[in-house]
């Protein structure tokens, strides 16, 4: 807790899953950042933005901060911006989980709801929409997720020291999801700086535009982007594992069923990713990868057998989670 009395992000535990995937003769370690306050890894990320505002005078009890959001971090800075006594106001498009703008409005969050463009990027008309907030609001800050150093510092200071300490320094490969980049860059400058043996996969959407590849339709948040942000131009894992929507619910599905985590769309896209780089492992080798956030946001689409048929044209659960490719980016 800071002298403020404002609740900081806390240390999450780290856990070692055997039924994952039994038998594959792994060590898989999951660091369980749905359990942070606001409920995802998203909660070190709004601490970092925020103070580092706070630190350079920029914002004051009784300032707005705008942030365009798909969600976690909308949920994180709404929580932060309550008990600082700063207004919020997110900028969400159609994809925004329900459960999460109920979560913000509980903040008193202000949501303001962009529709998706005719060109579909929604990504940057949510980031246009946030300019033109700050424009009428004299006074008012962005956090620049996509831009902002704090983003990564976040985790090169609290997430992956926390994580290397709790596997005693050991990890053969490292799954992180992506979006803003900021945890990928700052677990990418952790592991370079303290374990460069260990490899780093960004797990990111099909469909997202980051590291090169094309733009498609992308249903949930938290994954992927729109737009090459400012952030992911300082990125470099040593692999990108790309997977399909389908996949994500199936990995989400299989977490739940075997470990009793119930996690969030990302995370389900970490466990397919993780599969898939299996057979290329050896025996006993480590993994690990962060649990990005809780599935309760996703109990409408992800873990709902209707939603997954009508949207996604698939059976949700087949005997086995499907492959997905991994590309060598280095």
């Amino acid at each position: 807790m800071y002298s403020d009395g404002t609740l900081s992000p806390m240390k999450s535990p780290t856990a070692k899953l055997k039924r994952l995937f039994g038998g594959s003769g792994m060590e898989v370690f999951a660091k369980l950042d749905l359990l942070q306050l606001s409920g995802s890894t998203k909660e070190r990320t709004a601490n970092s933005l925020i103070e580092s505002l706070v630190a350079s005078g920029r914002v004051q009890p009784g300032g707005l901060i705008v942030e365009s959001t798909s969600g976690n971090l909308g949920i994180a800075l709404a929580r932060q911006s309550v008990v600082r006594g700063i207004g919020f106001v997110a900028v969400v498009d159609e994809n925004a989980n329900r459960s999460a703008l109920e979560i913000m409005r509980a903040y008193r969050a202000r949501i303001e709801l962009v529709p998706t463009p005719p060109d579909g990027n929604k990504l940057a008309a949510r980031r246009q929409r946030v300019q033109q907030l700050l424009n009428e609001n004299p006074g008012a800050v962005t956090t620049n997720q996509y831009g902002s150093p704090a983003n990564p510092d976040a985790h090169f200071n609290t997430t992956m020291p926390e994580f290397m300490e709790a596997v005693g320094g050991r990890l053969d490969m490292l799954f992180v999801a992506t979006s803003t980049t900021g945890t990928l860059l700052g677990c990418q400058r952790y592991l370079r700086q303290h374990h460069p043996e260990t490899k780093l996969v960004a797990v990111d959407a099909v469909g997202s535009v980051l590291f090169g590849s094309e733009e498609g339709q992308r249903r949930f948040p938290g994954l992927g982007a729109g737009i090459v942000t400012e952030l992911s131009l300082q990125a470099d894992p040593d692999v990108v594992c790309r997977i399909e929507e389908i996949e994500m619910v199936r990995g989400c599905r299989r977490l739940a069923q075997r470990e009793g985590i119930l996690a969030g769309a990302s995370t389900g896209a970490i466990v397919a990713a993780m599969e898939r780089h299996m057979p290329d492992l050896g025996e006993g080798s480590r993994l690990g990868f962060l649990v990005h956030d809780s599935g309760v946001p996703y109990l409408h689409t992800v873990y709902d057998d209707d939603w997954v048929r009508n949207n996604l044209g698939c059976e949700p659960e087949p005997s086995a989670v499907d492959r997905v490719q991994g590309t060598s980016t280095r």
